[in-house]
């Protein structure tokens, strides 16, 4: 939950791939609604194409937005779903660092105006976040490695 300027409260919705720590905007709004969330994991199967065979798990605490259509989704791509047990934050602890990797690193920082504002400031974060961010968990190296010239 973020807030605005003008104390709005927004909500965040994030998707971590834990293997490569790549971070996946799902959305930014201020009424999030179970069918809200049933289409930001629309959107993410989409996006993912192909890539959606490399992953097996879907972790998520037990937020009542979290339905049994949201869970569908994913189910229908063949993920194990697991949700978290209550006030248990280590058991998705990765998710729970990167929560505050956001917070430390860019909105304690930054005045957030209105969710377009949002939205645009986590987009832009992440293109430095999952291209060129160093991880310890990876040995040192990004989540998408450089593509630079074939060497010769």
């Amino acid at each position: 939950m973020v807030e605005t300027v003008l104390l709005k409260r927004l909500d965040v919705l994030v998707f971590i791939e834990h293997g490569t720590r790549r971070l996946h905007l799902g959305g930014v709004t201020a009424r999030p609604t179970g069918a809200w969330t049933v289409q930001q994991a629309r959107n993410l199967v989409m996006d993912l194409g192909e890539r959606i065979a490399e992953l097996r798990f879907l972790i998520h605490d037990r937020d009542p937005l979290f339905s049994s259509a949201f869970r569908e989704v994913f189910a229908a791509e063949g993920f194990r779903i697991i949700a978290t047990m209550p006030q248990t934050p280590r058991m998705n602890a990765i998710c729970e660092r990167v929560i505050g990797t956001l917070r430390r690193e860019l909105l304690d920082r930054m005045l957030i105006l209105h969710e377009r504002h949002l939205a645009q400031v986590l987009r832009e974060y992440l293109i430095p976040y999952n291209g060129h961010r160093p991880h310890q968990s990876r040995q040192q190296r990004p989540q998408t490695p450089h593509r630079g010239p074939p060497a010769t």
